[in-house]
């Protein structure tokens, strides 16, 4: 374990040596240390089987140096970084990558510039930090015990399978800059994501839990959860296609919403033309009921961090302010690009964001924290599926994806679990998984909104750093397809 100390310690002292380098006119200096922990779960009650896997620690650490260069009239930038290495040579060996591919760019404005004093302070744990592997392990197990608990309460010991994984992540960071950028980070997060399936009677169903502390993490309730959803979707119906009024489920919204809607509202997307928001700032692109939002200044949620890994304060961003688009997400670079007299985006979203963590490895690019989605005029769930009468409610979603990139807008997604059929006003019999395809529009969806509810969940989507804080949405006119026969 690499402490912040050291990381800050090498980015004092590597900035002091860039800085005496002939050519170099500006540097940022970027160091940081992550260590995901992954228990996988594996449990089958036919086959003998452990239930808990062997545990896996990825750690990563090492720095990485942005600079801009004076070659003749022309200012040219250029990166590099080195892997377990925070000593002068490692600074020399990253400098010397970083003048190898160094390139002059046109819009390129200057590395980023301070802005006022972060709001979070001293919010990650400690226990999380320096965890043992007994606890870690037990982590699983109390997973395990939730789901099997759950399914033996229901009568169910046989044909049961339990999967999934509880991860770990311990990030710290420290940036030094030219241009009078100094700070640290500290993040811990816990995640529980299962699925939990009765094979013989072709179900499944899902459960999450995320914290930032380990005693606010509770895996054994992602367990109930995954097993009494299986339990709940016994029986399930299939669907003839057609369009339907639907109701999102809190995880759906959160799937639709990392792999649709927020790609859309960043300004990197803008400036590739691959967003159907081109050219629709301050236009009407939803609902007048929607409002979302990114704050990586809340405290107590996963996606929160004090600042951005290009050392800017975390804070709150409006996209989407009464169905009006507000603004996108932005780092510094594309938000002094496109920064006039009109629109002038703050960068809150530079990170460096990979599947380890904050990596020293890249440079930063847009990533959202912590998208908060919220309607103006809020009711419950029941309200909300009683306001559908008939229709289907739409429970855990995969494979979402836009067809034809994200200017169209298509996107398509398969129902696996936790849905149900609406009829006069009621959940009644349960969807049979793999079996219905949702094939829509963004577009569609936004502009066909029929409500918002009150109760949100943080979610979190596989293979994003980002917590998407969603409510459930009930849409009117989206279209479902079957796409499988049942099986016999």
């Amino acid at each position: 374990m690499i402490k912040i100390e050291d990381l800050q310690s090498s980015v004092h002292d590597a900035l002091k040596y860039l800085k005496g380098r002939k050519g170099v006119v500006d540097a940022e200096v970027f160091a940081s240390w992550n260590d995901l922990t992954t228990i996988r779960l594996n449990y089958t009650s036919d086959i003998p089987c452990n239930g808990i896997q062997e545990p896996k620690s990825l750690q990563s650490y090492g720095l990485g140096v942005l600079v801009t260069f004076k070659r003749g009239n022309r200012t040219e930038v250029g990166f590099g970084s080195v892997t377990n290495d925070l000593t002068r040579d490692g600074v020399s060996e990253s400098l010397a990558k970083a003048k190898r591919n160094r390139l002059h760019d046109p819009d390129f404005k200057t590395l980023p510039d301070p802005l006022k004093a972060p709001t979070l302070q001293n919010y990650h744990d400690h226990n999380v930090m320096k965890i043992s592997d007994g606890d870690t392990v037990d982590l699983g197990w109390r997973v395990l015990e939730g789901s099997l608990d759950t399914f033996n309460a229901g009568g169910y010991k046989k044909s049961i399978i339990i999967g999934g994984d509880v991860t770990i992540l311990k990030e710290r960071m420290a940036v030094k800059s030219t241009r009078g950028i100094d700070d640290f980070d500290e993040t811990t997060s816990l995640a529980a994501n299962i699925t939990a399936m009765i094979e013989n009677r072709n179900v499944k169903g899902t459960g999450r839990s995320l914290s930032t502390h380990l005693n606010t993490f509770q895996p054994e309730e992602a367990g109930r959860e995954a097993a009494g959803s299986a339990i709940r979707t016994i029986g399930g119906e299939c669907l003839k296609s057609g369009k339907y009024p639907v109701v999102f489920g809190k995880q759906p919204v959160a799937d639709i919403a990392s792999n649709l809607l927020i790609p859309s509202l960043k300004l990197t997307s803008v400036n590739a033309s691959n967003t159907s928001f081109l050219r629709k700032l301050g236009q009407n692109i939803s609902s007048r009921n929607l409002n979302i939002y990114d704050d990586g200044s809340l405290e107590g949620e996963v996606g929160s961090k004090k600042i951005t890994c290009e050392g800017i304060p975390t804070g709150r961003t409006d996209l989407i302010a009464n169905g009006i688009l507000v603004g996108f997400l932005a780092n510094s670079y594309f938000a002094k690009k496109f920064k006039n007299n009109i629109y002038h985006p703050i960068p809150r979203s530079g990170f460096r964001s990979s599947s380890l963590g904050r990596d020293y490895k890249i440079r930063a690019g847009i990533s959202p924290t912590n998208v908060i989605i919220e309607g103006n005029n809020e009711t419950t769930k029941e309200d909300l599926i009683h306001q559908i009468q008939d229709g289907v409610y739409i429970g855990r979603i995969w494979y979402t994806y836009p067809i034809n990139g994200l200017a169209v807008g298509d996107f398509t997604s398969t129902i696996i679990a936790d849905s149900f059929l609406i009829k006069d006003g009621k959940l009644c019999a349960p969807l049979k998984p793999n079996t219905i395809r949702i094939n829509t529009n963004i577009n569609n969806v936004l502009q066909n909104i029929i409500g918002i509810t009150r109760e949100k969940r943080s979610t979190s989507v596989w293979g994003s750093g980002a917590v998407i804080i969603a409510p459930e949405i009930a849409v009117n006119e989206v279209q479902l397809d079957t796409i499988a026969s049942p099986i016999r």
